[in-house]
């Protein structure tokens, strides 16, 4: 991939798991943020899925009734709602072994590949090696940083090997005072873009701070060189009571176990609202729309994300900043590498929680404006992706001279 071509525009293929992932809102648009940034940039672009029976909902006994999926339903909704019901392709394996593509044929979607300037590959979902082998440039995107370097360092899990390059969201990776692995990998770095035009700054909404997330998520704690790194849970416990605290009103689209009943209580009886993420959140437009009719966001990492000090920052808190809607944000290592104090504001403890969010009620006009003015300046999708472009075709271009 060129350069030049990378700036004027090329041909992208995208893979990511959107169907198993169906009423995921944010997650969806974790995905789609690439593909409209980058076909905005003039490229031509091509998402590309693949979905087993196991990770259906509903049964996927045979190809008859594949369509019939909430999965591929959702998929299928998603690619219209972004435009996209000639550029894609869902590969389904059913119960039964029988194998198909909905959208793009296979035969179609190796042309594209093969004329594809690369594939940009989300957390390594693709694993189908005729399909990889066919992208003349496979792009790992690493969008959770610090499970997979950690699982091949400790060699449970490799889901790096077949890319030529790496990216992370992980802003601090290979620096010092992070504690993610490189794995002896070149990574390029980057934060997560926002389509501006999709997510136009907002008046008016709800007086309470919300936020979208998993409790515990697909991922177990690592265990890793005497340390256990953890899930969202063992972070936002330490906040149940900030409702009470502050004496405002905070929400949470939470998807959290029934079996976890003793945390559910403990945050109602501090203070926090819980509704169903499903319901709220569970397509891109319904996400949209709860995150414009909010206040503002406090953003509650995972415990992997602060102890490794990895600079991850959240795609959610992009959509929120874009729309005019501050953030407090739980500092991950982000802070030396984003402006803090305004629209955005950082916190390590309750207490600095709390400060933060009496600082963004007694003077919201100011953060609403600063926090679009901060997503214009660091997210637009724009720049962060000819960045990006330009970056990994500079790495193409240096790997080859090597």
């Amino acid at each position: 991939m060129s350069t030049r071509r990378a700036r004027a525009g090329g041909s992208v293929v995208i893979a990511g798991s959107l169907a198993q992932k169906a009423f995921w809102g944010g997650h969806t648009w974790a995905l789609l943020q690439y593909a409209m940034g980058f076909r905005r940039l003039g490229w031509k672009v091509t998402f590309l899925d693949w979905l087993d029976s196991s990770m259906s909902e509903r049964g996927m006994e045979s190809l008859a009734s594949a369509n019939h999926s909430s999965n591929v339903e959702y998929a299928l909704k998603v690619m219209r709602f972004f435009g996209m019901d000639d550029d894609f392709a869902l590969l389904v394996t059913t119960a039964n072994g029988e194998r198909s593509s909905i959208g793009l044929s296979r035969v179609e979607l190796l042309s594209r590949l093969r004329g594809a300037d690369v594939l940009l590959n989300v957390m390594g979902y693709l694993a189908d090696q005729d399909l990889l082998s066919a992208a003349p440039l496979c792009v790992f995107l690493d969008i959770d940083p610090g499970f997979g370097q950690m699982w091949r360092d400790l060699q449970l899990a490799d889901i790096f090997s077949g890319h030529d390059v790496f990216v992370t969201v992980g802003q601090n990776m290979g620096r010092a005072g992070c504690e993610i692995p490189t794995c002896g990998l070149e990574w390029l770095t980057t934060v997560p873009p926002v389509v501006l035009d999709l997510w136009p700054a907002c008046t008016g909404g709800r007086d309470v701070f919300t936020t979208v997330g998993a409790w515990r998520g697909p991922n177990g704690p690592v265990q890793y060189r005497g340390r256990t790194y953890g899930l969202r849970v063992h972070e936002f416990r330490s906040l149940a009571d900030l409702p009470r605290k502050t004496g405002r009103s905070f929400e949470a689209a939470l998807d959290i176990d029934p079996a976890d009943d003793r945390d559910r209580d403990s945050l109602r009886s501090g203070g926090w609202s819980l509704v169903d993420p499903r319901a709220v959140a569970g397509g891109p437009d319904s996400y949209r729309r709860y995150i414009q009719s909010s206040m503002a966001e406090l953003m509650v990492a995972k415990n992997m994300y602060v102890q490794s000090r990895g600079g991850w920052f959240s795609d959610r808190s992009v959509c929120y900043l874009a729309s005019g809607r501050p953030v407090v944000a739980q500092d991950t290592g982000w802070t030396p590498n984003l402006p803090d104090g305004e629209g955005l504001l950082s916190f390590r403890t309750s207490e600095e929680a709390a400060a933060a969010v009496h600082e963004v009620h007694g003077n919201y006009r100011i953060h609403a404006k600063a926090a679009r003015d901060l997503a214009e300046t660091m997210f637009d999708s724009d720049r962060v992706l000819e960045r990006l472009a330009a970056a990994v075709s500079a790495e193409t271009l240096q790997g080859s001279a090597k």
